[in-house]
């Protein structure tokens, strides 16, 4: 099979870092195209929007948007109506509820959708996950911070609505969460800190529980300095399960059971690869879900503003 002609939207932080060293690592997919109002790649054909790259008759066969999440639902709306398979950067929307039109027009099209959850790929994830398939926690505890100066320089658009806040992050280790449990969780309880000039969290904390009585606590902030801390730590009859680096690590009570390179990314676009030989999508909404609820049910306190 020809590899798929893959345009990406938007050329930030994100697509430069984890994108185009990860497709250009990946067989099955190539660049070749780009939509981007304010940059460009040096032999790979350029155009500043998705509209003007799909008239102008480039042939590509998959879109992949990194661009924020507000606004992503019209771009992966008018990619599927052309009939072009797409690749949604975490989190998939701004919302819970525009992704079932999407879905909906994947099936419509017969083309791929894919939302993806980069998180969910790192290489101690699914060890963890077959663990915890044999071994029944007893609590959790989720401590995700990190420094929004260091991943978000001057990003403004995450502190609009829409765009999460300390869930930007966060929302990867419920990606996680979700992917690793042997049962669904749902928000119990959640205090959500909001800077006087923002529209989005900059800390939090959220209680979960399962149908089974599992409590999980996550411990969220988005000031973190120095060392950076994704964690998660499972309570087992057998020990803890810690899974920390992002899920690049998993350790019992000390004892490394996992531990290899990172390469998140690059299972992201062969995952992809799959789906569209296979012509099937993957939409899995429970972290958008989850981090929607806390929203519902969070108690908001107000902090000092934030500058970059």
């Amino acid at each position: 099979m020809s590899p798929i002609r893959l345009a990406l939207v938007g050329l930030g932080k994100i697509a430069r870092d984890q994108h185009l060293p990860a497709i250009a690592a990946t067989e099955g997919i190539e660049l070749v195209a780009v939509a981007s109002r304010n940059a460009s790649l040096d032999g790979v054909a350029h155009f500043a929007t998705l509209a003007e790259l799909l008239a102008s008759g480039e042939a590509i066969d998959a879109v992949a948007l990194c661009t924020p999440p507000q606004g992503r639902h019209d771009l992966a709306a008018l990619a599927l109506k052309a009939g072009k398979h797409v690749l949604l950067e975490k989190p998939p929307g701004a919302t819970v509820s525009e992704l079932g039109p999407l879905v909906a027009a994947a099936e419509v099209s017969g083309r791929t959708l894919f939302a993806t959850w980069h998180s969910r790929f790192a290489p101690a994830v699914e060890p963890a996950r077959a663990f915890l398939s044999e071994v029944a926690p007893r609590a959790v505890t989720i401590t995700w911070k990190e420094d929004v100066r260091v991943w978000h320089p001057g990003q403004r658009w995450i502190w609009e609505p829409g765009g999460l806040g300390v869930f930007d992050p966060a929302i990867n280790a419920l990606s996680i969460l979700t992917a690793i449990l042997p049962r669904a969780v749902f928000v119990t309880g959640a205090e959500l800190s909001f800077p006087s000039n923002c529209a989005a969290p900059i800390a939090a904390t959220v209680d979960l529980a399962d149908a089974g009585g599992l409590k999980v606590h996550a411990d969220l902030d988005f000031l973190q300095t120095g060392p950076q801390s994704w964690d998660i730590a499972v309570e087992t009859d057998r020990g803890t399960l810690l899974l920390s680096h992002g899920g690049a690590k998993l350790t019992l009570d000390g004892q490394v059971l996992s531990a290899q390179p990172e390469a998140e990314y690059q299972n992201i676009y062969k995952h992809f690869v799959e789906l569209v030989a296979e012509g099937r999508s993957d939409v899995d909404l429970a972290p958008l879900q989850l981090v929607a609820d806390a929203f519902l049910l969070g108690r908001r306190v107000d902090v000092a503003p934030f500058h970059d």
